[in-house]
């Protein structure tokens, strides 16, 4: 029998393990925390997909094209659109209860950068918790052995093939051995001072798959989210909200957000994340403004927002709330062909921890989670029917950034707080060659000088260093501005708004 072991707990890493076990592969599901407690639980956007007979699998093929500026596989983003309904259905029969009108049809969200409505929503803005107990709940009810609060230390590699992880449990070191190793941890989020990210998001499944051999891609593309509340602790307040009308107002009250781009605050992510940093630099760092006061039934609509902005004593039904940009969505990752395969034999990486091309520069909004379904499902088969072959086009390595800092001198000290300042500062929503090579030289410094990791804590900033130094280089290689990698030296960034734009700085957002 065919075995495998899946790292991660989100939709990517239980959609692989339920077809896995389906088709008789024998399935060890480790994740770092609880099971119920990765990113995917708080996902409030939706799902997208066209299941709509008005939408047509073309136009969300184009929409997503677009927002990845030009750099998507549309092989990928074939596979993601047209298999994405059947897996829509698969998560109703697996018990997601999607939003529908008193008659009983599905109800239909739009979000920016879609051309149609075609975003559907559990539990109003709970989609992620409902998608997440829904398929925990069938991983259980097929006997999926699941192995909570267990630490990916790392990969067993033998003659260049993963056979197995090396994981702490309850503190204690163990390996993990089986035929194929699938990585679905998600992504770097903690590398930035501020993210929508929860805490066990460090890159590791990506770190792990580094200092294998494994080949990552398209690092330097992280995205940020626009709408994070900016009073307390970051909470994404979800895009959702402005495809129901909700308008971005500075301090004077102007929709600014129709400066930067026609479609205003329903723009591309980034475009509209930029918008607002530059917004916040000219009212000295205060954050801008949400205003949903005309949207109907705020808390009925989104009940878990609503709970968050209350909880912070304001009420947005009476006035505007304060929302600064977070990150979000690390676009890169390990490569993998349309199977999940990775360059390691054995080696298969699903969800935000895969570079599968389809998010290009910058996602689409709400493709992630139809990602996850998608290509967690078709991994499963190419490890149940291991005969096909990866299929990868040229790829290119990271170069590592020579750092001035010799054995540590002259660099500040190392704390995860630093690095996800440094990061924020330089290797933010707006980067530039200077304050990459400071951040890829300070990366470089805390690394020679680093040691052996021991606890969990030590793993995790091991991991998060790793992965930032393939983010800074990777942003330092590719000179030109593109969707979410915005370089304001780039020759091709907009000289009159976005070479003005600056990142805002930490602590006026909070």
């Amino acid at each position: 029998m065919t075995t495998a072991i899946v790292v991660g707990s989100g939709i990517a890493g239980l959609t692989f393990a339920l077809h896995a076990t389906r088709r008789g592969v024998a399935v060890t599901l480790v994740t770092k925390g609880a099971a119920d407690h990765g990113a995917t639980r708080f996902a409030q956007g939706g799902i997208a997909g066209v299941v709509f007979p008005e939408d047509r699998i073309e136009d969300h093929i184009q929409d997503t094209l677009t927002a990845g500026a030009g750099l998507c596989d549309e092989d990928a983003v074939r596979v993601l659109v047209t298999e994405g309904p059947t897996r829509i259905r698969e998560l109703v029969a697996w018990g997601v209860a999607f939003d529908r009108d008193p008659a009983g049809r599905l109800l239909r969200g739009l979000e920016a950068a879609h051309s149609f409505p075609r975003i559907l929503h559990a539990g109003g803005d709970a989609t992620g918790l409902a998608i997440e107990m829904a398929l925990l709940r069938a991983a259980r009810e097929a006997g999926i052995r699941i192995v909570e609060h267990a630490f990916l230390a790392d990969l067993v590699v033998h003659d260049g093939a993963v056979g197995g992880v090396r994981v702490r449990v309850d503190g204690r070191a163990t390996v993990l051995t089986a035929d194929a190793v699938v990585l679905a941890t998600g992504g770097a989020g903690q590398l930035y001072a501020r993210t929508t990210n929860p805490a066990v998001v460090t890159g590791d499944g990506i770190a792990a798959a580094m200092r294998a051999g494994a080949e990552v891609r398209d690092l330097e593309f992280v995205q940020f989210h626009p709408t994070v509340l900016a009073a307390g602790a970051p909470f994404l307040v979800s895009e959702a909200v402005r495809g129901e009308g909700a308008h971005l107002v500075d301090d004077d009250g102007r929709r600014f957000a129709f400066d930067a781009h026609p479609d205003g605050e329903l723009a591309p992510r980034d475009v509209v994340a930029r918008a607002i940093a530059r917004t916040m630099t000219r009212q000295g760092g205060r954050p801008v403004r949400l205003d949903a006061r005309h949207v109907r039934d705020l808390p009925g609509r989104f009940p878990s927002i609503d709970a968050a902005v209350r909880a912070r004593g304001l009420d947005w039904s009476a006035a505007p709330i304060p929302v600064t940009p977070a990150a979000h969505y690390l676009m890169g990752g390990v490569v993998t062909d349309l199977d999940g395969r990775s360059t390691l034999h054995g080696l298969y990486a699903v969800g935000e921890t895969a570079r599968t091309g389809v998010h290009g520069a910058n996602r689409l909004a709400s493709n992630s989670l139809l990602e996850g379904a998608v290509f967690g499902a078709r991994a499963a088969a190419a490890i149940a029917d291991p005969s096909g072959a990866p299929r990868f086009d040229s790829l290119r390595s990271l170069n590592e950034h020579e750092s001035r800092f010799r054995d540590g001198a002259g660099a500040p000290p190392f704390t995860r707080a630093a690095l996800q300042r440094l990061m924020w500062d330089h290797a933010g929503l707006v980067r530039d060659a200077d304050g990459l090579s400071l951040a890829a030289e300070t990366i470089a410094a805390w690394r020679a000088e680093a040691t052996a990791p021991a606890t969990v804590a030590e793993h995790e900033d091991a991991n998060l260093l790793l992965v930032a130094q393939g983010v800074v280089s990777a942003a330092l290689a590719r000179r030109e501005s593109a969707g979410a990698h915005f370089r304001s030296d780039s020759p091709r960034a907009d000289a009159t708004t976005e070479r003005s734009a600056s990142l805002v700085p930490v602590g006026a957002a909070c």
